[in-house]
């Protein structure tokens, strides 16, 4: 049972991970035409290109998400094969899996990516501000 309840969380997890993707960049765009200012924040702009990058490159070289192979060794030492046919697992694995040629996932993915990229051309990030003050203030002591 602590099998099956792990393999949840972790496809909550994978979810999440997925919806942070999806609805990150929904939010970019949308703030982007609406004057938003966060959404040229550098840490939310620098880990969701990270996040999809991640997804291309494993989509490129051909490898299994590391949360799809840990789900399915969590079902697997619970007694289950494959994916989840309880309620909770069902509905999450239905979000995140479809049967479609592998070519397409890849596509689909870069496109993705390429946007993303795209968004720190069309709306540049916010890079943190860095105290120069405390700085100059030790070069002018020193300077004298």
């Amino acid at each position: 049972m602590l099998w099956l309840v792990t393999a949840d969380l972790v496809t909550m997890i994978h979810a999440a991970y997925a919806a942070f993707v999806i609805f990150g960049l929904a939010a970019i765009l949308i703030g982007w035409a609406a004057g938003w200012h966060c959404v040229h924040n550098f840490y939310f702009r620098i880990v969701h290109l990270a996040m999809i990058l991640l997804v291309c490159c494993e989509s490129l070289t051909g490898a299994t998400c590391p949360l799809t192979v840990l789900e399915n060794v969590l079902r697997a030492k619970g007694g289950q094969s494959g994916y989840a046919p309880d309620f909770i697992g069902y509905w999450l694995d239905s979000l995140l899996f479809y049967n479609a040629p592998l070519w397409m996932f890849t596509t689909i993915y870069l496109t993705f990516g390429a946007i993303v990229l795209l968004t720190f051309w069309l709306m540049p990030i916010q890079w943190p501000a860095t105290n120069h003050s405390d700085r100059s203030t030790f070069v002018r002591r020193n300077v004298s």
